[in-house]
C-alpha cells in the first residue's frame, strides 16, 4: 500500500515529535511504499519569514535523514519543487462545497488561538487533498486533530470521480497513536506553540538544563513521591530499559530520593539515547549539497507519478489538447 504524509518546517523537531509522528513514519517506510514531503506551502498559511522557511526546511530534511528515514526506498521531497499539486488545489477546489470547509474545526481553534486568518488557512484541507490524491495515496497517518481533513480529501474525491469518472483513490486515515503522552518541561504537552519542548538535536548542555528544569511538585525528598504521575518519570519511560524503570519506580515509593537525582539519570539516558543519531546530523549537516541533492531526486521520482495523475485529470476536465 501508499502511504503518504507532509511534514511541516516550523521549526526543529523535538522528542515529542519523534515519539509520536516520526517513529510512526519510520516505521511505516519498511512496510508500505512510502512517500513523505516537507509540506512549505502549508506552513506559508503562518506567513514565515522566507529565511526561517529555508532554514527550516533543510533542518527537517536533516532531522528525518538522521533519524533513520532510508530516502533510497521513501520518497522523500519539497512540495514546492512539484507544481503539479497547487494546479492540482485550484481544480480541486472549484468543485470542494463551501459548507464542507466551513465545517472544519482545524481553521477555527488556529484562528481562536490568534493566528491572522487568510485564505490559506481556510483552503488548507483542498491543498491537502491535492498533496493525497495526486500519488494515489491509500493510507495517510495523521493526528486525531487532523482526522477530519482526510475526511474531506475523501469527500473531494469521491465528489470528483462522481462527476468526471474514477480517477482517484479514496484514502483511509491510519490514527497516529503516540507510545505515550509526552510532557513538555512545564507539564503541558510538549509542542512549539507553547515554547516547552526539549529539542532532538540542540546541544547536549542545552538538553541537560532544561530536563534539570521540568516542573515537579513539591513533596519533600524524604516523602514517597507519584511517578505515575511525574513528569519526569513519564520521559523516562521513553528511554529507560524496563528493569531501570522498575527500580526507579520502587525509589519514588520508598522516598528519600529527590527529583534532582531522577532529572540527571533522564538526561544521561536522553543524550546517550540520541547520539548516534546526533553523529549522523552533524555529517548531513557537514554535507548540505548532498542533502538538497536528496531532496532534487526525491522530487523527480515524485513527479513522475504527480504527472500522470494529473494529465488523467486534465484531460477528465477538459483541459489542454
Amino acid at each position: 500500500m501508499r502511504v503518504l504524509s507532509g511534514i511541516q518546517p516550523s521549526g526543529r523537531l523535538h522528542i515529542g515529535n519523534f515519539f509520536g509522528a516520526m517513529n510512526q513514519h519510520l516505521k511505516l517506510q519498511t512496510e508500505h511504499d512510502a512517500f513523505y514531503f516537507i509540506a512549505e506551502y502549508h506552513a506559508l498559511t503562518s506567513n514565515p519569514s522566507p529565511k526561517e522557511l529555508k532554514k527550516h526546511t533543510l533542518d527537517v530534511a536533516m532531522d528525518y535523514i538522521a533519524l533513520g528515514l532510508d530516502t533510497k526506498k521513501t520518497v522523500f521531497w519539497r512540495q514546492s519543487d512539484l507544481p503539479e499539486v497547487t494546479e492540482l488545489a485550484w481544480i480541486l477546489s472549484c468543485i470542494t462545497p463551501m459548507g464542507l470547509l466551513q465545517r472544519c474545526v482545524s481553521y477555527k481553534d488556529k484562528v481562536a488561538q490568534g493566528l491572522a486568518p487568510n485564505h490559506g488557512l481556510f483552503a488548507y484541507p483542498v491543498l491537502q487533498a491535492a498533496d493525497i490524491l495526486i500519488f494515489n495515496s491509500d493510507l495517510v497517518p495523521v493526528g486525531a486533530d487532523q482526522k477530519q481533513h482526510i475526511e474531506v480529501t475523501r469527500d473531494i474525491a469521491i465528489k470528483f470521480n462522481n462527476t468526471y469518472g474514477e480517477i482517484f483513490t479514496v484514502p483511509e486515515e491510519h490514527i497516529i497513536e503516540s507510545v505515550a503522552v509526552v510532557p513538555g518541561i512545564d507539564g503541558r504537552k510538549m509542542s512549539k506553540s507553547y515554547n516547552n519542548t526539549i529539542e532532538i538535536f540542540e546541544s547536549e548542555k542545552r538538553v541537560k538544563k532544561k530536563i534539570m528544569s521540568i516542573v515537579t511538585d513539591s513533596t519533600p525528598v524524604e516523602q514517597p513521591k507519584d511517578y505515575e504521575n511525574c513528569n519526569v518519570f513519564a520521559l523516562l519511560k521513553l528511554v529507560a530499559s524496563p528493569d531501570e524503570l522498575k527500580q526507579w519506580e520502587s525509589k519514588y515509593k520508598a522516598g528519600g530520593m529527590g527529583y534532582g537525582d531522577v532529572k540527571k539519570r533522564l538526561a544521561e539516558l536522553m543524550i546517550d539515547y540520541f547520539k548516534p543519531y546526533r553523529e549522523k546530523r552533524t555529517e548531513l549537516e557537514n554535507n548540505i549539497d548532498d542533502v538538497k541533492q536528496t531532496l532534487a531526486n526525491g522530487a523527480e521520482r515524485a513527479k513522475t507519478v504527480a504527472q500522470k495523475t494529473l494529465q488523467k485529470v486534465r484531460k477528465a476536465v477538459g483541459l489542454g489538447n
